[in-house]
């Protein structure tokens, strides 16, 4: 017997082609649908081998790989690099090869190698034909590979990646380590001839716009882009089934027959609407529909493809005095920037690991993260989709631009395919353009136009961003974007962190119109120096104390909460992360402006600081904790909490108790005794008791 939903499908698109107009059928009692699964997807992430540098004619099928390494991607060659610092890491080629048998099922089928993400050029090669290059270390791309590989036989997948410096690739330069290699996962997507489009910038060839969203209906029309691979046309119905997070139909749509020529691709679009939708609300309720879009061979009598994206329904807006606003209310972002290194793994983060690092994104209380200064792997934005995160995504055009016509289209690719490939994550709210453009001159300035105008054509209902940093405030280079971030480190590279609210201020009043963000604040921190009360290290200088780094975040966020018309903030960095230039706070290779290590393995103070001020969960939590030898005796004792009154005793004698309004508090005059230390502190939180324990040694 058929399937209930495909025999419903079918008996629907009949209808519609005698009729020939739109059905909208009353939704059934509690229906469900679970989409058929016709596309395949084959994992390629084993069984390659690999050479660093260049080989001449690694690309033949007869090439003899036997004496490379063998390893599994993601990988990077510069995994190591940022553990021992400088700035001589490895940027130049490297070669990938494996055998993949085609199965004989496959026979018919369109077949695409998509890799998703190599640093920075990479070309592929299936049996010694040259499938394309592509440019650009950061965006998932495919190549159609349906001539190329032999069905039913041994087949050879060459890869040759370099990330060397490329004048015509963004980015040029940046404060971070160029990762080079197959760094994210490598897969063979298997699909009918009639099918949605493939090769849109590697998008999902659905596209979801939010027309309009209320508390009692949902609009949304949904593009299709379809792709008729067939030699002969084809009678297509496009059906779009929305369910909500249990599989129970809340829209179910389908367009009238239409003829598609063969090789021949059209865009179809749907409005669907959806009574009384639940919103996604960002931690709050970050709820998800399903959009699916099934493809119909109405001659065939069958479904050929059906494609399944996110929708999450929301409203937001930017306003230049009250900030933020996420369904009608006023959401307070703050948040971090995130890289996506980390130690031991460099750029070949797998998804357990994403997750990791979200899990201590939402741990800390964040509402906002900026995915810098890239395009981030998928995983990433499907998990702040789930999380609840509002998200900034942003192309890699960092510090400089070449004057160049392959420069300039190569920025306006990474842009397509950072949009595209993400358009239907709800999360993401902000586009971001570019990043601390070190020149305010005509060709910078034509550029970042150029980027602004093509967010507009390609999603024009979300918000451009540009970070500035490095020229005038009110340079031109502010003016492209309809909304303005800036990076500034006070108490770090310039003054004194107490400068940062005037200084917001200012901005503020100089331009009243213009919506306002912190992209970057911070200081570096080393878990392993520490002293108390510093004063301004020097930021490029061998110490930076981790005490000092908590005290600027204590400073800046009083700053920044206090001022509404601020609509987001971004700490950097969620992680110390790799950056093969610097040398400083004792770690080479290091930049160490991380809440957390590099290995994740340790939070540091300014990490507690802001989970007590961010988030609900109940903190406790005696700064200083990893200053375990002391030779002074006398010192402070200072706790992070969101408790209202912490209790303290040194050595079994109490220090008595301390109330507090920013969460921070102190007991000064503390004086410790030659030998071990025991330092106890207790909270009520949420009726609960919680205690924390540290051990101070003097002498």
């Amino acid at each position: 017997m058929p399937n209930n939903n495909r025999f419903v499908a079918l008996l629907t698109a009949i209808l519609v082609i005698v009729a020939g107009i739109v059905l909208v059928p009353p939704p059934a009692s509690a229906a469900t649908y679970t989409p058929p699964s016709l596309r395949q997807r084959v994992d390629l992430n084993t069984g390659w081998r690999f050479l660093k540098g260049d080989a001449a004619g690694a690309e033949a099928t007869t090439f003899n790989d036997s004496a490379w390494q063998q390893l599994n991607v993601p990988h990077t060659w510069n995994a190591a690099d940022g553990a021992d610092g400088g700035n001589n890491y490895y940027r130049g080629v490297g070669w990938y090869r494996r055998h993949y048998a085609i199965p004989a099922s496959f026979a018919g089928k369109m077949l695409f190698l998509q890799f998703a993400g190599a640093n920075q050029v990479a070309d592929v090669w299936v049996n010694g034909t040259h499938l394309g290059q592509h440019n650009g270390g950061y965006a998932r791309f495919r190549f159609g590979a349906t001539s190329a590989l032999r069905v039913g036989q041994d087949n050879v997948i060459a890869v040759r990646v370099s990330n060397a410096h490329n004048s015509s690739v963004a980015p040029l330069s940046a404060d971070y380590t160029f990762s080079g290699g197959i760094y994210r996962n490598v897969s063979l997507h298997v699909v009918d001839p009639l099918t949605v489009q493939m090769l849109d910038s590697a998008g999902p060839g659905v596209y979801l716009r939010q027309r309009s969203v209320t508390a009692t209906s949902a609009t949304v029309d949904v593009t299709t882009k379809l792709f008729n691979n067939n030699a002969s046309s084809r009678s297509v119905v496009v059906r779009t089934v929305i369910t909500d997070a249990n599989g129970t139909v809340v829209a179910d749509q389908s367009l009238p027959a239409r003829t598609v020529g063969g090789s021949t691709g059209v865009n179809v679009t749907q409005t669907v609407t959806i009574a009384n939708p639940r919103r996604w609300d960002g931690l709050t309720d970050p709820y998800l529909y399903k959009a699916n879009v099934e493809i119909l061979d109405v001659a065939a009598n069958r479904v050929t493809d059906v494609v399944t994206e996110p929708l999450g329904l929301r409203t937001f807006a930017v306003d230049a005095d009250t900030g933020f606003t996420l369904n009608g209310r006023e959401l307070d972002l703050h948040g971090v920037n995130l890289h996506q290194d980390r130690a031991g793994a460099g750029w070949a983060v797998n998804d357990a690991q994403h997750t990791q690092d979200f899990d201590l994104v939402r741990e800390i209380g964040a509402t906002t993260v900026r995915l810098a200064h890239y395009q981030h792997d998928q995983k990433a934005y499907q998990l702040a989709d789930e999380r609840g995160l509002v998200v900034w995504a942003e192309i890699p055009l960092v510090d400089n631009i070449t004057d160049s016509a392959a420069f300039r289209a190569n920025t306006r690719q990474q842009l397509t395919e950072l949009i595209r490939q993400n358009y239907n994550h709800p999360s993401i709210v902000f586009w971001g353009i570019g990043n601390e453009q070190r020149s305010d001159n005509a060709t910078t300035n034509a550029l970042l136009d150029q980027l602004a105008g093509l967010v507009d054509s390609e999603d024009p209902d979300r918000v451009s961003v540009y970070a500035s940093c490095c020229v005038s405030d009110t340079g031109a280079v502010n003016s492209h974007a309809e909304a303005s971030a800036y990076n500034k480190y006070y108490g770090w590279y310039q003054g004194s962190y107490n400068d940062l609210g005037g200084y917001l201020d200012s901005l503020h009043a100089a331009n009243p119109t213009r919506t306002i963000a912190l992209s970057e604040y911070g200081a570096g921190a080393s878990t392993t120096q520490h002293a108390l009360n510093p004063g301004r290290p020097n930021a490029g200088g061998p110490n930076h104390p981790e005490e000092y780094q908590a005290l600027l975040h204590e400073a800046s966020w009083k700053q920044l909460d206090a001022r509404e018309y601020i609509w987001g903030s971004y700490v950097w960095n969620m992680f110390d992360f790799a950056s093969d230039a610097r040398n400083e706070g004792g770690q080479p290779g290091i930049n160490d402006k991380g809440l957390v290590t590099r290995d994740r393995l340790t939070r540091k103070d300014a990490f507690h600081f802001y989970k007590a001020s961010w988030s609900a969960s109940p903190t406790l939590y005696i700064t200083s904790r990893r200053w375990t030898q002391r030779s002074t005796a006398a010192t402070e004792l200072k706790v992070y909490s969101n408790a209202s009154s912490v209790s303290a005793t040194l050595n079994g004698t109490s220090l008595g108790s301390r109330s507090s309004t920013d969460h921070i508090f102190k007991w000064t005059g503390v004086t410790l005794r030659p030998g071990a230390n025991t330092v106890q502190v207790t909270a009520t939180i949420d009726g609960a008791t919680v205690i924390d324990t540290v051990t101070w040694t003097l002498g």
